[in-house]
């Protein structure tokens, strides 16, 4: 038997057969009543009434008035499916007093009990299952009730699909409202001056980054001063931003004049990168409110202080002029996907890194390992992104610049030039939200690759807790990083977190998995130690588990894991713990020639298809899809796991035999899937039959729809059966590729929720702990345009749907609610 929540639209799942709701009683209401009128005239008898009595018996009945009993009703049964407000209507004639309590089934909370209208969010069920309501009014000495039922089923998606357009709007259905928050510039510290957006502002150290990717919701109490979990109407933001629109940061675009960048302009692009962390609260009418001279608000930027944490901490791959014991570090870049922990701390991954880095033209200052390593994770350019190193800083002894030049220099080291600064990213990165004074922890037992994210799998107490991994490129792996410590539950509310962090992170096994054609996979350990992770190996030869963890890619290749279509973000079902990963694309799944040999035809049936999708001629996956997995004995710490892909995204008029193998429809057709992010656990969007959003990064669908943010209702790992795809190359040869899929999805169980404004990507979704706000990440608006002529006018350009012609496009977060107050999607 479960209490009634306290909270608005709280609910439980259990089962409720007494009433302890708060609301008040028939007695109540008749004592109430007969409290004035006594006052009135001079005191009289106290009287009594129970539950359900229509008349009150007196002490002294010469000294009652008998009132005319009231007439009630509760009105008709209704139906609702879970998640969605529901509202209760009574009516009474001749009454003084009326409320509203809970009879039986699971205890949900009223609003506005003491009124004749209550509403109430329908609590998650996993049947058919009746609540029974009772209204009651009272007039004096006489009372009356009256009862209804509401029907409550499972969750079910709630909203009519979104068409697909190509407006500079963010695009939601009928019946949800749009704000925008955090815009690209917008200024989080006290003193720093509004954004003018036209290339002249600087000081991106407190402002709102660029390319907003993954973020996080974590709650603060109502005075603000602590972690809240259970928190939805205050609480931080931490965000990820990316990469940057440089051609709108400046006034005129980027300048490099002799080829050398002005520091002002490296200076701001450098900042534009990182984390946000913001503190924002629910206002009247669900507006959200930023806080600008908030404690927690923080920049974290490929300039902040980092420690090194793991087993390559003190090693000589990360010894570099800013710290020549390699315990240390500055910056992330890159951030793209997140990941979080229960003890309350965000994970972001670094993920496209390497062409930051200007380093080609130093082979012969190189060992032969190295060149391995640096090719393998391309660490190759002649110039670095965005050409960083060529500033000449007013200030000598300023490394800041120097630092993303990483050549070797001749009878130099790695302590007096910047060779090893590359292998300082790559990592999954700690931070707690709630310290703005805290030091990062880049976790270096977790890997170094292209990380797209590092989800967690259910925390079992006694288990070892597992994270789970993409590495962002064509052909790359999934991994999983195993804690070697059981967890304990008391970890959670614990006040130092990064020491949690410590426990948990650094230490571990971090293993790569290997898809199998029959429908089974295993994990292979990366442990240095035993053939092919020791030196024998000739490809590259390793010398210590650090070697096998700043190379994790290579330790892969080693291992034989399965390439994959460019792994991006993970997610995990909370009720059936299977791992979603998004497979976004991949061009090069056939090389050679027009007709190539078997070798050359590089599927397997993981990542079955090679075609074409036209207007392009390149001949690959180019619509992505989203494979799952379910670990054998839904244990994390297990070996091995069954899968199937869950969805392949395809425009809904291509080959349904060979391409658009999940039939997908107008409705719910996509391409290139990215974000992933299933309904938290407390509440109804993540309860029972959790729904899965699904947030997409396309170039190939942009032709019909700009890019999009869908909702299903998944099933399960096996739920469909085996497909035989065939492939044809250019030349005409033909192949076939057994592949497993999951069931067909239908309108009610996959349907496009979302549509954002023009050349965007959408990317980052959390919701609030109650599900009826959801925070969602808006990245690279008019990435095609030039500052003279931007391409995208948004977010400017939300309200109306136009805007100036030169108002130039930010990256923002958009804040999505339910007009009726219910959980987003349902």
């Amino acid at each position: 038997m479960n209490d009634l929540t306290p909270d608005a639209f709280g609910y439980s799942d259990g089962d409720v057969d007494t009433n302890r709701s708060s609301a008040v009683t028939l007695n109540e209401l008749a004592s109430q009543r007969l409290s004035r009128r006594q006052a009135l005239r001079g005191g009289s008898a106290l009287v009594a009434a129970t539950l359900g009595g229509s008349l009150l018996a007196a002490c002294d009945s010469s000294a009652i008035e008998t009132d005319p009993a009231p007439t009630v009703s509760a009105g008709a049964a209704g139906a609702a499916n879970a998640g969605r407000v529901v509202t209760l209507t009574g009516t009474a004639t001749g009454s003084q007093a009326v409320s509203w309590t809970q009879t039986g089934g699971p205890a949900v909370t009223l609003e506005g009990a003491t009124g004749n209208t209550a509403t109430f969010l329908a609590p998650s069920v996993a049947s058919a299952t009746v609540l029974t309501f009772q209204f009651a009014a009272a007039n004096g000495t006489t009372a009356a009730t009256a009862t209804t039922t509401v029907t409550v089923s499972p969750a079910a998606l709630g909203f009519a699909a979104v068409p697909k357009n190509r407006n500079d709007v963010v695009t939601v259905p009928a019946g949800y409202n749009v704000q925008v928050i955090n815009r690209t510039g917008d200024p989080i510290l006290p003193g720093v001056p509004a954004y003018k957006n036209d290339g002249t502002d600087t000081n991106f150290a407190g402002r709102i980054g660029d390319h907003h990717d993954a973020l996080r919701w974590f709650g603060l109490n109502a005075a603000g001063n602590a972690r809240d979990d259970a928190s939805s109407t205050r609480g931080l933001i931490a965000q990820n931003h990316e990469n940057i629109n440089d051609m709108y940061l400046h006034v005129a675009g980027a300048t490099s004049p002799g080829g050398v960048r002005p520091e002002s302009e490296a200076l701001k692009e450098i900042e534009c990168h990182g984390l946000s962390v913001t503190e924002y609260s629910e206002g009247a009418n669900r507006a959200w409110a930023f806080k600008q001279d908030s404690a927690y608000n923080r920049r974290i930027t490929p300039s902040t202080p980092m420690a090194l944490n793991g087993p390559v901490r003190g090693t000589d791959f990360v010894k570099t002029p800013h710290s020549t014991a390699g315990t240390a570090g500055r910056g992330t870049i890159n951030n793209c996907a997140n990941g979080y922990t229960p003890w309350g701390t965000l994970l972001t991954c670094e993920e496209n890194w390497a062409g930051y880095f200007r380093r080609s033209g130093d082979n012969a200052a190189r060992t032969t390992k190295e060149l391995t390593a640096l090719a393998r994770y391309g660490v190759t350019s002649s110039t670095g992104n965005y050409g960083w190193s060529t500033v000449t800083p007013a200030d000598a002894s300023n490394t800041l610049f120097r630092r993303w030049d990483a050549r070797a220099t001749v009878g130099g080291s790695a302590t007096t030039d910047w060779r090893n600064e590359p292998n300082q990213f790559g990592w999954v990165v700690e931070i707690d939200p709630y310290n703005a004074a805290s030091t990062p922890r880049k976790r270096t037992a977790m890997g170094r690759m292209g990380h797209e994210g590092a989800w967690p799998g259910p925390f079992v107490a006694g288990r070892k807790p597992a994270f789970y991994m993409g590495d962002d490129a064509v052909n790359e792996y999934m991994y999983k990083f195993v804690s070697s410590t059981a967890w304990a539950a008391a970890d959670a509310t614990a006040t130092d977190r990064l020491a949690i962090g410590d426990k948990y992170l650094d230490a571990g096994t971090l293993y790569v998995a290997v898809f199998n054609a029959d429908g089974t996979g295993s994990w292979k350990p990366l442990v240095y130690g035993t053939a092919p992770l020791d030196a024998s190996n000739a490809a590259y030869p390793f010398a210590s588990q650090a070697d096998v963890l700043v190379n994790t890619r290579l330790a892969a290749d080693a291992l034989g894991a399965t390439p994959m279509d460019r792994p991006e973000w993970t997610a995990v079902n909370s009720v059936t713990g299977e791992v979603y990963l998004t497979l976004t694309n991949n061009g090069s799944r056939v090389t050679g020639a027009d007709t190539p040999s078997a070798s050359q035809r590089q599927t397997n049936a993981a990542n079955p298809r090679v075609y074409v999708d036209a207007p392009s001629t390149s001949r690959g996956n180019r619509n992505g899809h989203v494979i799952r997995i379910r670990e054998t004995g839904d244990n994390t710490e297990a070996l091995g796991f069954t899968w199937d892909v869950f969805l392949f995204g395809a425009g809904s008029d291509l080959d349904a035999t060979n391409i658009n193998l999940s039939g997908l429809t107008a409705d719910n057709d996509f391409s290139s899937p990215d974000g992933l992010f299933f309904g938290r656990p407390t509440n109804a969007s993540g309860q029972v039959k959790p729904i899965v959003w699904l947030q997409t990064d396309d170039s190939a669908f942009t032709d019909q729809t700009n890019n999009q943010m869908l909702v299903a209702m998944p099933g399960s790992v096996g739920d469909g059966g085996t497909r035989t795809v065939t492939n044809t190359t250019a030349g005409g040869v033909t192949w076939t590729v057994v592949t497993r899929i999951g069931a067909t999805p239908t309108a009610a169980t996959l349907k496009r929720f979302l549509i954002g404004p023009v050349q965007c990507e959408i990317t980052g979704i959390d919701t609030t702990p109650d599900g009826r706000t959801i925070f969602v990440g808006i990245q690279h608006p008019g990435e095609g345009g030039t500052a003279a002529a931007p391409s995208s006018h948004w977010p400017d350009s939300q309200a109306t749907g136009t805007a100036g012609a030169t108002v130039r496009p930010r990256s923002a977060t958009v804040v999505i609610t339910k007009v009726d107050g219910g959980v987003v999607g349902l």
